[in-house]
């Protein structure tokens, strides 16, 4: 699987330059994290890769290219995407919410059924994203942090390739952060991660490699250690000039 190739990527809203000409490379099964002030072009970014922002420019994934694609036909390409507010069906159980987004023939009365047999892959997404026992819960009654990994497994049951997570630990526990953390190295094994995140303590122990933006264009690349080192990264996202020795 080839991984996520963006080249001269430009978002325009108004005469406003959202994201300007930006050129990024996420190698497949990289966890890379992309991180920036407010406005920095973090989440145009990621509207444009999915098709819901216009753009020029080339984005390819897995050597397809997805500009000028239909957002469903993006998807159909395996690229998967959750927001920062849960998209998911609170008044269907987890298993039902699994079940409508693997695309499974089943008409509305026999999605209210229980049921003792699943499909293999939605067994297997209720497994990894640690689901099991709460298959038969209604999703609205979840946690905040299982409803995001129930999001995630429904991009698991779509055959999703490469996952864009728009904050996903936003309000989650501690213990919950260290869960998803956990999972997204899972999810690597066989799958390309790109994270948007504010939580700089969940980046520093979970991300591998890191993208900096700001004002519409990336400021720095590289590990967690050589973007906190460098004195740009310093300057814009920590909010103060860095002194010269």
């Amino acid at each position: 699987m080839n991984g996520l190739s963006i080249r001269d990527l430009t978002v325009v809203f108004d005469g406003f330059v959202a994201v300007g000409g930006v050129n990024l490379d996420v190698p497949a099964g990289d966890v890379r994290f992309i991180i920036g002030p407010n406005g920095a072009g973090k989440t145009t970014l990621v509207d444009a890769v999915t098709g819901l922002a216009k753009a020029s420019g080339s984005v390819t994934f897995d050597g397809q290219e997805l500009l000028g694609r239909k957002v469903h036909r993006i998807a159909r390409l395996g690229v998967g995407r959750t927001f920062q507010n849960s998209t998911v069906f609170e008044e269907l159980t987890v298993l039902q919410n699994l079940d409508i987004a693997a695309g499974w023939n089943r008409g509305p009365l026999t999605l209210l059924r229980k049921r003792s047999v699943t499909p293999p892959e939605v067994d297997q997404a209720l497994e990894t994203v640690r689901l099991t026992a709460v298959r038969d819960q209604l999703a609205g009654t979840l946690p905040h942090g299982q409803k995001q990994w129930l999001e995630i497994g429904m991009l698991l049951v779509q055959n999703a390739k490469l996952f864009l997570l728009d904050e996903p630990v936003a309000g989650m526990s501690h213990e919950e952060r260290d869960a998803t953390g956990e999972l997204l190295g899972e999810l690597s094994r066989t799958h390309t991660v790109v994270v948007i995140e504010h939580d700089m303590d969940f980046l520093r122990r979970y991300a591998r490699t890191v993208t900096v933006m700001h004002a519409g264009k990336i400021l720095s690349e590289g590990t967690v250690a050589e973007v906190q080192a460098d004195p740009k990264v310093q300057e814009v996202y920590l909010g103060h000039a860095v002194q010269e020795a």
